[in-house]
């Protein structure tokens, strides 16, 4: 097996959908579906053992520099959904690929995707391959997960 053969890894997330987030016609807020994505992506990280804490410990700042999202059919209020995180690529950058589903119907929603890059802590510069702490966790991840 190839490095390019290995897994990444990819979590599911399910949420409802609350009150607040909702307008007056009971559909979630597009600017909610940002958060959505980002509590996908915390556990997709904590997977790895490198989530934003572990980031900041190892001497990098990881800022989302893209961001793109294509709604199908609208959330509403009370549904429960279903968010796949799924790692892409991590060699130059780290990038996401999401899914968001009826968590009953499995109905796509949402599909989206977010690129972050490594920057230093110390000197503010950005990084042109992923620095060695994601690596290492990464391969880990890998190693624990055939």
């Amino acid at each position: 097996m190839t490095p390019d053969d290995r897994p990444l890894p990819r979590c599911e997330t399910e949420l409802t959908i609350p009150f607040h987030d909702v307008d007056m016609m009971q559909v979630a807020w597009h600017g909610h579906y940002v958060r959505y994505l980002e509590i996908a992506r915390c556990e997709l990280l904590d997977a790895i053992d490198y989530n934003y804490p572990q980031m900041q410990a190892s001497g990098f700042a990881w800022p989302v520099i893209d961001l793109r999202l294509r709604y199908a059919a609208p959330i509403t209020l009370a549904q429960r959904i279903v968010i796949e995180a799924r790692m892409s690529e991590w060699e130059h950058r780290l990038k996401i690929d999401y899914t968001i589903r009826d968590a009953e119907s499995r109905k796509r929603l949402t599909r989206a995707w977010s690129v972050q890059v490594a920057v230093g802590l110390d000197d503010h510069e950005m990084r042109l391959v992923s620095p060695p702490p994601l690596v290492e966790r990464l391969l880990a991840w890998q190693e624990a997960n055939p």
